[in-house]
């Protein structure tokens, strides 16, 4: 575990020796965990002029290739704090970190950007859609439509697994996805579809009642059965012991 301390962390990525890359949102930034401070600065977009604790242009989310970030995702180019808020419906754009050039702008509240097949894949969240982005022309290409405000996606085989979250507050409001559930006589849900990449139709769907109303991320884990993760409050962490050597 790394203590980073509030930084309104989202996308992790993992680099090539291993190690991880997560979007440090509320700095404006991309970083990596250290023992010697919260945490270290990799990167940051040319428009923010300072890295302070003011979530200027919601970096949010974050594709790797080969090894190293490769491009990433934000609400706005806005330099003042939480200046994101005034371009919600099509202030988004996709930057590839190398170069800091635009790749595409004029979406509505971009996600988990993520390298596929020679694709760059994307979630126009304002929008309800998932699609990719030409790296050629910087067109954005619908691919469908899901239900609800899109967060996460993973991709494995020809399949596209994309997280689904229910309007949350002023932040998920007002945006052409309103609209969209609209005209379609449904609701923002909260839950996970499977997607047919070539044809776009959605295979399956995992519905979530109760009180959870919003997912971030979702992940593949081929081969797993039983998957698990180590929580610090229960007796798992305590008795799950791993080593090498001896």
């Amino acid at each position: 575990g790394h203590t980073t301390g509030d930084v309104d962390a989202h996308d992790i990525g993992i680099d090539g020796n291993g190690e991880p890359v997560f979007v440090n949102t509320l700095f404006s930034c991309l970083a990596r965990p250290t023992v010697r401070a919260n945490f270290d600065v990799l990167w940051q977009p040319p428009f923010i002029s300072r890295l302070a604790p003011e979530d200027r242009c919601h970096l949010n989310g974050l594709a790797m290739f080969e090894g190293e970030p490769g491009w990433v995702s934000m609400i706005s180019k806005s330099d003042v704090a939480e200046g994101w808020r005034d371009h919600r419906p099509d202030g988004g754009l996709v930057l590839d970190g190398p170069s800091h050039e635009v790749v595409r702008g004029g979406l509505a509240m971009p996600h988990s950007p993520r390298w596929y097949k020679r694709k760059l894949w994307l979630l126009n969240s304002g929008r309800g859609e998932l699609g990719h982005v030409d790296l050629d022309t910087g067109k954005f290409e619908p691919l469908c439509f899901v239900p609800g405000y899109a967060r996460g996606l993973a991709l494995h085989g020809k399949y596209a697994l994309v997280g689904l979250s229910k309007a949350r507050n002023r932040s998920f409001s007002g945006l052409a996805l309103d609209d969209e559930l609209q005209q379609r006589s449904a609701e923002a849900r909260c839950g996970i579809v499977v997607i047919d990449l070539d044809s776009g139709n959605l295979l399956h769907h995992l519905r979530i009642e109760g009180m959870v109303e919003e997912l971030f991320d979702v992940s593949v884990i081929p081969g797993a059965i039983r998957p698990m993760l180590l929580g610090f409050k229960t007796d798992e962490i305590k008795h799950m012991v791993r080593f090498t050597g001896g």
